[in-house]
């Protein structure tokens, strides 16, 4: 290990769920995709034409972005007779949150180290 190199200080348990969270921020990480998370959680369960309302965006481009949604999932499908509708699926969103939320405490404790170094 060099001078600079300082060891993780995250938990075993930690890392699994920042693994587990990385397909949700990729996922979330096209403005299409993120829009396209934005109508379904605003608008309940959506068919892919309306989804593709008022925008340039062609339905297969959408059905393939919806795919990148439902294998990070944040989406699933519902057949409702010969139609298939979108929705948001809010518990993935819930561990990416919980992801953040420990990297938000390790920032935290570096700053306050930082604090109390520069203090003393």
């Amino acid at each position: 290990m060099s001078p600079r190199t300082k060891p993780s200080t995250r938990s075993a348990a930690e890392v699994p769920a920042l693994q587990r969270s990385a397909p949700i921020f990729a996922a979330l990480g096209d403005a299409t995709r993120l829009r396209l998370v934005a109508l379904l959680c605003a608008g309940g369960a959506m068919s892919i034409a309306q989804l593709t309302t008022s925008t340039d965006i062609t339905r297969q481009a959408v059905t393939k972005h919806l795919q990148v949604l439902a294998d990070a999932g944040l989406v699933r499908d519902v057949k409702l007779g010969r139609e298939r509708l979108w929705e948001f699926e809010p518990s993935q969103l819930e561990q990416a949150r919980r992801s953040l939320e420990s990297i938000t405490q390790q920032w935290d404790r570096a700053l306050l180290r930082l604090k109390s170094m520069v203090e003393h």
